[in-house]
């Protein structure tokens, strides 16, 4: 049993919440937040501090504003905490590299909360690529603005996501990079972004993102040497097109995926990872920093 504190109970933090209630392995022994909304059954503190005065846990789940990122984030490690961080990580790669700091001092366990990894569909799509050729990989993530996010702009909050699957879902480093952006309807940050990358291998990448589009799509699309793979990441549908011929036909298969929703393959993991060490796919604060830098990288 891994006794875990959740930090933050916002929308994200409330499906935090959720699964980890519906889980076998975890239990919630505090709950925190600046405000209570709503009665849980769980030790409920306002203070961080109160918290981590008075409250019995293994691991801390922070799911706050990332400007707060690193103030909670070492305050829990340096009470010995192992930690599971939303992403991204931090709000800059120096305060990425502070949380990092005091981690490996403390000799203790911390993941970033990159749930796509953990997306069926994007297992299912590795498994079919292994041993391929790779010649490119395009990401698209478009979707109406949430009003929920004021601290960051849409690099740091979704291209994020697809900097990290782009680099594990072709074991390949991102050599170039050219970030275009444009602030349209955000107050204060960028809402609209075409991302172009250069790998290894001559892999050639792309990203699509904004918070303009009145529906969302999520979407990844990769051309190798024998096939062609569309991947939706809402549906987890995956299918593959290859053998094309001259007269225009060619080949269409479903792949199988076994549909599981993200969050609860990632805490299953997080759990192992705070028993034994192992990551089962977990991000890095290393991994993170490489992400931060590489969406920053026009700044």
């Amino acid at each position: 049993m891994v006794k875990v504190a959740l930090i933050g109970l916002g929308s994200m933090g409330q499906n935090h919440y959720r699964v980890l209630k519906s889980l076998t392995g975890f239990e919630i022994t505090a709950l925190c937040d600046i405000q209570q909304t709503k009665d849980y059954d769980e030790p409920f503190f306002t203070d961080i501090d109160e918290m981590l005065k008075n409250a019995e846990f293994d691991a801390a789940i922070i799911v706050v504003p990332t400007f707060l990122h690193k103030e909670v984030a070492i305050k829990c490690l340096e009470q010995g905490k192992h930690l599971f961080i939303e992403k991204p990580v931090a709000s800059t790669v120096q305060e990425a590299k502070d949380i990092l700091k005091v981690a490996n001092e403390k000799n203790l366990r911390v993941c970033v909360g990159y749930i796509e990894r953990f997306n069926p569909v994007v297992e299912q799509l590795k498994n079919e690529l292994e041993g391929s050729e790779i010649y490119s990989i395009g990401i698209t993530r478009v979707g109406p603005f949430p009003p929920r996010i004021a601290d960051v702009g849409i690099l740091t909050d979704l291209s994020v996501h697809d900097i990290d699957l782009i680099r594990y879902i072709t074991g390949k480093e991102i050599e170039k990079t050219s970030i275009f952006k444009s602030q349209k309807i955000h107050n204060h940050h960028e809402d609209n972004a075409i991302l172009s990358f250069k790998l290894e291998n001559e892999i050639v990448a792309s990203i699509t993102t904004n918070w303009l589009t009145p529906f969302r799509k999520r979407t990844i699309e990769v051309a190798t040497k024998d096939a062609y793979y569309e991947a939706d990441l809402m549906e987890q549908d995956l299918t593959e097109f290859s053998e094309y011929q001259r007269n225009n036909s060619y080949v269409v298969r479903k792949c199988m995926v076994k549909k599981e929703e993200p969050l609860v393959r990632e805490h299953k993991a997080f759990r192992k990872f705070v028993k034994t060490g192992q990551r089962h796919g977990l991000s890095s604060i290393e991994d993170s920093i490489i992400t931060l830098e590489i969406s920053s990288a026009d700044d």
